[in-house]
């Protein structure tokens, strides 16, 4: 060939191929036409699409080179055809920039034409059997095609470019079996980051741009969603593409956009871009668990609820993170780890949020799904903790990012008010039965008030729903619930002994003193008198005990046996609080408390006192209200003898039998007691301040003591009633007021100047006043001084006449 010793830059091969070749050297002409089209479209490819140097619209050989180009590709082609073709192309191609002829021919280094041609040769590095694998003669090839780089006006730059998209296309093409492809164009992407550099040509700038645009796309699609392409199996690949796309992003920001210069010390792009793709790759991750978690429970019978279901898938999603992606990941973002639990931080906080938002009481729900909520917190901001211990600030810019969930605290608010709610019921159900509450003795057999056993059922009740609430904080709210039990039990209490009155309200007030008169017919006339009254008095006093009423002696039995069953079934429920803490210490892992504390002890109290009042209140009303025609009306007025104690015993007897009927036996001895006393001091009372229609002789002690022994044998009932040393020990003051009531006058005034001197001290002129104590005492002034009031005696009345001018009635 007529070839040899040209320099390859000088030759245009595909027309040195049209005039060597003829048709002779093909197998057939249809063959030898198709090979010289090609050879054609090369040229028009070279010269006229993609030329070099651009072409003017009136460049005369351009057109020429089109005719011929147009009209061989119709037409058939001959010999002189050729020569004619040699002239416009030798024209085309040794065009220079300044307007004189190149001794280098430009056919095929117009771009793109020249990156294209010299990816389909650097495709012949690969073998042809096994697609992802390159020939053993690698490097031989390597060197062939580089020779080519004066043709197509190519250099390192762009043989590095290009063989980079090469290797890049073909792991994409091949399916992404083979990851060495992968990384062979990761080592090429930092050869082209230093090119980048110095590169100032607008068009290998645009190359350069639109590859790595390409491969930054590919890439950031999978890391945008890494948790959908990595897993433990081929983790390996995921250093690679992070690596291609942040070198990509690195070199078409900092050493392609101008933008970016004066940026460049504000901005940085690895972290940016690493936590992006973090970001966004977990909340997809999050995403598919929130459809899988609501799956499970609505079609699997899960006794679980989806948020907490969901709080697990979290947690792994965040140990998988942790041991897999965070490693390799914190190459390019130092607090990778921390940026991915902030993120499922967030994700999970939605969710709760809206969970939170649509509760409106505490449920064993609520509970679970807010105890998960807490459990994930804690887990990942331990790991954020442990990730961080290196990292400059200790992972605080992390954590100030993870707003709390406070899911211990939104427990909190709902047990407080779930405690509030049920508090409130107890109390507007409390204070409804008590308005309907007649304390019937009927209404059961303990005979007890109703509404009495409601609200202790409910207490119960409440008690075991409360430790049935699956949380590690019972003995925190405990006291709030039971301070609003006590408040309820405290109310009801308050209401079962309202309006029964007390010891005051009964007992009649005594009348001022007065001295007795031997010789007035007063005590025989109102004899007459006061047996008609009794006798009224009686019948009206039946009528009124039988009627039905709130405040009647068999309700005041329901009201005291009410408050006892109160304070019986508190006993029973501190017990039962004891067991209900233990049992939640070992299942909920609640703090340790005091065993010895008392929860109900307000209530308690309030029970006692209660009970007290109401035992002295009955007490009171049976001897003073119910029984005073048979005692303060009639007893000793007139005629000692004609006015005895027998009535009173009959009616105070039945009204026992009541009591014995309908109290409770717990406090059975403890109300008779009380109505014993009240009976002494009524008796006492008659003694000493029964006013100006009682009158005693000393002989009269005798009948006076008698019938007191009446009274105490009433209560002892042979043996079956109170015992002998109760009954002793409330009747030592009424004895010794009997003891003076058998000493006579002159003993009796003695003795009270003795005793008024030593309390008072030496008179000059009288003797004073001495007050009343509250309490009878023999050897008190005042007790004495009351015995001669009603001593019918002339001694005594001179006495009292001269010493404190007392008159003789009121």
């Amino acid at each position: 060939m007529n070839q040899v010793g040209r320099r390859i830059e000088s030759v245009v091969l595909p027309l040195e191929l049209l005039q060597q070749f003829k048709s002779s050297d093909f197998p057939s002409q249809q063959e030898y036409e198709a090979w010289q089209r090609r050879n054609l479209k090369v040229l028009e490819a070279g010269l006229l699409l993609h030329p070099r140097l651009p072409l003017e619209k009136t460049n005369s050989a351009a057109r020429r080179l089109h005719q011929i180009i147009r009209g061989a590709l119709d037409y058939s082609w001959g010999s002189q055809s050729v020569q004619v073709l040699r002239s416009v192309v030798m024209t085309l191609a040794c065009r220079s920039y300044d307007g004189s002829a190149s001794e280098t021919c430009h056919w095929a280094d117009g771009f793109p034409l020249n990156l294209r041609l010299y990816q389909m040769l650097l495709e012949a590095c690969f073998d042809l059997n096994e697609g992802t694998s390159v020939i053993e003669e690698l490097d031989e090839v390597l060197n062939l095609i580089k020779k080519t780089w004066v043709i197509l006006g190519l250099n390192q730059m762009l043989h590095n470019l290009c063989f980079l998209w090469v290797l890049f296309h073909r792991h994409v093409a091949t399916g992404q079996v083979k990851n060495e492809l992968l990384f062979a164009s990761n080592n090429l992407l930092m050869e082209v980051e230093k090119d980048a550099k110095e590169i100032r040509d607008p068009v290998s700038s645009k190359v350069l741009s639109s590859t790595l645009s390409v491969i930054l796309g590919w890439a950031e699609k999978r890391l945008l969603a890494y948790h959908d392409t990595f897993h433990s199996g081929n983790i390996e690949s995921l250093q690679s593409v992070v690596s291609l796309g942040l070198s990509s992003a690195k070199i078409l920001v900092e050493d392609i956009s101008h933008e970016y210069r004066w940026k460049s010390k504000e901005v940085n792009i690895t972290c940016g871009s690493v936590e992006t793709y973090i970001r966004s790759s977990l909340r997809t991750a999050f995403a598919q668990a929130v459809d899988s978690s609501y799956h499970i429970s609505n079609n699997q019978n899960s006794s679980l609820h989806a948020l907490c279901i969901l709080a697990q898938d979290t947690s792994k999603l965040a140990l998988n993170e942790r041991e897999i992606f965070s490693p390799i990941l914190k190459k390019w973002h130092p607090l990778a780890s921390g940026v991915a639990m902030a993120t499922l931080h967030s994700c999970y906080g939605n969710e709760l949020i809206q969970f939170i938002t649509g509760i409106s009481e505490l449920t064993p729900d609520a509970i679970q799904v807010l105890k998960a909520a807490d459990k994930l917190e804690k887990d990942l901001v331990q790991i954020v903790i442990e990730d961080a211990v290196d990292s400059a600030d200790g992972g605080k810019s992390i954590l100030r990012e993870m707003l709390p969930y406070e899911a211990e605290a939104v427990i909190a608010n709902m047990v407080k008010s779930w405690i509030m709610t049920r508090v409130d019921r107890l109390e507007e159900w409390t204070n409804r039965n008590l308005q309907l509450e007649v304390w019937n003795p009927r209404a059961n057999k303990e005979r007890i008030a109703p509404s009495a056993i409601e609200v202790l059922r409910t207490i119960d009740a409440t008690l075991e729903v409360f430790f049935l609430l699956p949380i590690p904080m019972h003995p925190i709210f405990l006291p709030e619930l039971m301070n609003g039990f006590n408040r309820g039990l405290q109310h009801y209490i308050l209401k079962a002994k309202s309006g029964c009155g007390m010891r005051n309200t009964y007992v009649p007030t005594m009348p001022a003193l007065t001295r007795c008169s031997t010789g007035s017919k007063f005590h025989g006339v109102s004899k007459r008198k006061e047996k008609t009254q009794i006798t009224k008095k009686r019948k009206s006093h039946v009528a009124t005990s039988n009627r039905d009423n709130s405040f009647g002696i068999p309700q005041l039995c329901v009201r005291l046996n009410t408050l006892q069953h109160i304070q019986t079934e508190l006993e029973v429920l501190e017990k039962r609080i004891l067991v209900d803490i233990e049992n939640a210490e070992r299942t909920h892992g609640d703090i340790i408390t005091d065993g010895t504390m008392k929860r109900f002890d307000l209530s308690a109290i309030a029970c006692a006192e209660g009970m007290q009042q109401l035992c002295e209140a009955m007490a009171y009303k049976i001897v003073f209200h119910d029984l005073s025609h048979v005692l303060w009306d009639s007893l000793y007025v007139g005629e000692v003898s004609s006015s005895r104690i027998e009535p009173f015993l009959q009616e105070l007897e039945q009204f026992l039998e009541i009591i014995s009927l309908t109290v409770h036996d717990r406090i059975r001895t403890r109300v008779i007691t009380d109505i014993m006393k009240a009976s002494f001091d009524g008796f006492l009372l008659v003694l000493l301040a029964g006013g100006p229609s009682r009158a005693f002789c000393q002989q009269d002690s005798e009948i006076i003591e008698e019938d007191f022994n009446f009274l105490t044998d009433l209560f002892w009932s042979n043996g079956d009633g109170l015992p002998g040393d109760l009954i002793d020990n409330y009747s030592t003051t009424v004895k010794g007021i009997l003891s003076l009531l058998g000493t006579d006058t002159e003993s009796l005034i003695e003795e009270f100047r003795r005793l008024n001197l030593e309390t008072f001290g030496s008179a000059k002129s009288k003797l004073p006043l001495p007050p009343c104590s509250g309490e009878w005492d023999p050897t008190e002034p005042n007790t004495i001084l009351r015995v001669l009031c009603n001593r019918k005696d002339e001694t005594a009345a001179k006495f009292l006449k001269k010493t404190y001018n007392l008159p003789k009635k009121l």
